[in-house]
């Protein structure tokens, strides 16, 4: 879907960054996290800046970039890049299948915005329906092409297990 309305795959990246969290960063440091030249990285951080959906602060000699949340477009972007990297879906069908849960956490890569290929969650609830996790897995999997990676922290005082980690 991304792919369709931007060509620029160092954007993506970056709107993947920037809209996926709050997170920021610098030139040099996103250019060796996403394995891209600092030149087509600066490329697209000027042309975002521009456009007016990052800013841009000084931090002594080198520039921290982040979305611009005032941007009237912010909500909308980051909605888009939800839906792109199925998390909206994704947290929605296992809180409400999963039983008891009180409490959904996505964590690891995709809590800092880096899209590495797994989603890494935790659930924290009773009485929480593990068959039911190995399931999606599976299906999440063939849905969005990326691995999931859970684990269970049970409130259920009857359930000496504790934390249970599933992974594929």
């Amino acid at each position: 879907m991304l792919e369709s309305l931007v060509t620029s795959k160092t954007r993506i990246k970056l709107l993947l960054k920037f809209f996926s969290h709050a997170n920021s960063g610098y030139l040099r440091s996103l250019a060796k996290e996403f394995d891209e030249s600092t030149n087509s990285v600066r490329v697209e951080l000027n042309r975002l800046t521009e456009a007016g959906l990052l800013v841009s602060e000084d931090d002594g000699k080198t520039k921290l970039y982040k979305a611009n949340t005032s941007h009237p477009f912010f909500e909308e972007i980051k909605g888009m890049v939800s839906k792109f990297l199925g998390l909206d879906d994704l947290m929605e069908r296992i809180v409400k299948r999963m039983g008891e849960v009180e409490a959904a956490y996505i964590v690891g890569d995709y809590a800092k915005g880096i899209d590495s290929g797994t989603i890494s969650m935790i659930l924290i609830g009773k009485k929480l329906d593990q068959h039911y996790l190995d399931f999606i897995r599976e299906k999440t999997y063939e849905k969005v092409q990326r691995k999931v990676e859970v684990s269970i922290l049970t409130t259920d005082p009857g359930d000496i297990q504790g934390i249970l980690v599933y992974g594929k």
